[in-house]
Formats: structure tokens, sequence, C-alpha cells
């Protein structure tokens, strides 16, 4: 399945023969302090920066109702995010993952977020629309 939305994605994982947990990254853009005079304008105008963690959290499919409600959890951190990472993992034996289990993993994802390694999430912006990096 094609994920075009944020509601495709819920649709997808709560169609998995086991159950999952989602996993999610917001990350906010900065510039560089080594930023080129380009780099700056183009920040400036909405474009580019540096991708840095922000908050993370777990989450049931089952409990997230929309991106909107998502969104809406999210304000209540004080955090101007840009961009949320998302992935999913999979329970076993017809058990979603806790989360605790999912602590480690969620833990991996942001340090990949910090580093720039990115191609195993699935990006949304603001509007919930999947984004394309790169």
């Amino acid at each position: 399945m094609e994920i075009a939305s944020f509601d495709d994605l819920l649709q997808a994982a709560r169609s998995q023969p086991e159950p999952q947990r989602l996993l999610f990254v917001f990350a906010g853009a900065e510039l560089p302090g080594d930023a080129t005079p380009a780099q700056r304008a183009d920040f400036a105008a909405g474009q580019g920066g540096a991708l840095v963690p922000l908050m993370c959290v777990d989450k049931r499919p089952e409990d997230i109702a929309s991106f909107a409600a998502l969104v809406d959890e999210s304000a209540q951190f004080g955090h101007d995010w840009a961009m949320v990472f998302a992935a999913a993992l999979s329970g076993t034996l017809h058990r979603a993952p806790s989360s605790e289990e999912a602590e480690a993993p969620l833990q991996r994802m942001v340090d990949a977020v910090k580093e720039g390694r990115v191609d195993a999430f699935i990006p949304f912006n603001r509007q919930g629309e999947p984004v394309r990096l790169g």
C-alpha cells in the first residue's frame, strides 16, 4: 500500500496481521552555524536547514483518532516542529509491543534522525502529507 497521507499510515497499521505500535519523532528545522549565505536565504524563505529531533512518542494506532489529534497533543509540549517521522514496530503472537519494548527502537530512531539517516521512516509535514526528502 502506498502511503499518500497520515490516514493511509493509520489504515495500514490497523490492517496488519500483527498489532502495531507507531513510533514518532517530531523534528524542528535549524540553520547550522556554518551556513552559507545561500543556505541562509533558503532557510529564511522556509527551505532547507538541518532537522533536529525535539520530542518523540510511541502510540498504538487505535489510540490516534487523526493527524489533527496528534498535532493537538504535540502542542502540549511547546515545541515548534516542522516535520514528524513515523515508523511502525510490529507485535508478535497477536500482542502489540508495549511502550517499554518500543523505548529502544524509538531512541534508535531519534539517533537516526540526528544523523540524517531517515530513509527507513515516513516523514510528514504539519498538514499530514508525506514529504520527499533529498
